[in-house]
């Protein structure tokens, strides 16, 4: 009993430490986004794929380029609200579209693995190198990008 006392105390901490309440709410948020720009991103991947390239990659990345810009307006003006100050700024967009070339690289390294060496049918790949993507985009825009801002008091 010891053992879970001190895990409830530690993961207590931990999500202190991370913002609590606060990191759970955006966490949603994003997710919700996440659902808008997931559809945006797989419609334009199947488009791609079906109709202007064979190539898993370029089709990804197309993908990927339409729907990051969508994510960053959203994510600023909902998600990360308070850090942005409700603006967009280039130099924002230009640090999410940063961030996002690491979730990017996670996707596609997701996708080709899942597609190529699992033999995971592709719509099961791409699907499995969203879920992957969102980890990694979700930690970076809320770590990196959208960092709390100081309190006035600070």
């Amino acid at each position: 009993m010891a053992s879970l006392d001190r895990f409830q105390h530690l993961s207590g901490r931990v999500f202190a430490l991370l913002g609590g309440r606060v990191l759970v709410g955006q966490a949603a948020r994003f997710a919700m986004i996440g659902v808008v720009n997931t559809s945006v991103d797989f419609g334009v991947f199947l488009f791609a794929i079906t109709f202007l390239t064979s190539s898993l990659v370029a089709a990804n990345v197309l993908s990927w380029t339409v729907a990051v810009t969508g994510s960053y307006a959203l994510n600023s003006l909902i998600t990360f609200a308070a850090e942005s100050g409700r603006r967009l700024r280039l130099r924002a967009y230009a640090g999410f579209v940063g961030s996002g070339l690491a979730g990017l690289i996670a996707n596609t390294a997701t996708l080709l693995i899942a597609a190529r060496l699992l033999l995971l049918p592709v719509v099961v790949a791409k699907l499995l190198a969203i879920g992957v993507s969102f980890l990694v985009n979700f930690s970076l825009a809320r770590f990196i990008v959208f960092r709390p801002r100081p309190s006035p008091a600070e």
